[in-house]
């Protein structure tokens, strides 16, 4: 019996629209996984390698449009604008000028895997790929990321914690 609880409260068209391109790209990432997997290629490592660039690039733009990079408090207001926010249903939202940390209730990448009928394992093994986005960010942002709690791996929340 699958552990994963993952239900969206909040329902409105925009947010709706950007969960569902949410799922198309994780559809995407759960698909070429997979098929490399079969391939005898090392899936999880190539996949890894392409999610952290790509988080690499984005941090990369947040951090051009924060004022001051090295205040937390900036990289809050440019990495967590409000759709994003209502997307993952975040809150407990606390900055710093050393630290961010949020709490999401909702993930649109797990709910996409879930369509696919991928177990729990293997929600969790893409979650934690999938998260290699936002430690590249992190990284760009010469920060670190811990993650505690996932909804992946059948907690309630994801816990996120940016911090120097």
């Amino acid at each position: 019996m699958a552990k994963i609880n993952n239900l969206a409260s909040i329902q409105e068209e925009k947010i709706d629209i950007n969960r569902a391109q949410i799922e198309h790209r994780a559809t995407w990432m759960g698909l070429i996984f997979d098929e490399a997997e079969k391939a005898g290629l090392d899936a999880e490592g190539i996949t890894r390698r392409a999610i952290k660039k790509c988080g690499c690039i984005h941090g990369e733009g947040f951090k051009s449009q924060c004022n001051n990079p090295n205040d937390c408090n900036d990289f809050r207001k440019v990495f967590l604008g409000e759709v994003g926010v209502k997307t993952f249903e975040m809150d407990h939202i606390e900055s710093t000028e050393d630290e961010v940390k949020v709490e999401f209730h909702y993930c649109a990448l797990v709910n996409a895997w879930r369509k696919l009928g991928f177990d729990d394992e293997r929600c969790a093994k893409l979650c934690d790929i999938a998260m290699d986005g936002d430690r590249g960010i992190a990284e760009a942002m010469g920060l670190t990321l811990e993650l505690t709690d996932t909804i992946a791996k059948g907690c309630a929340s994801c816990k996120l914690r940016f911090h120097k």
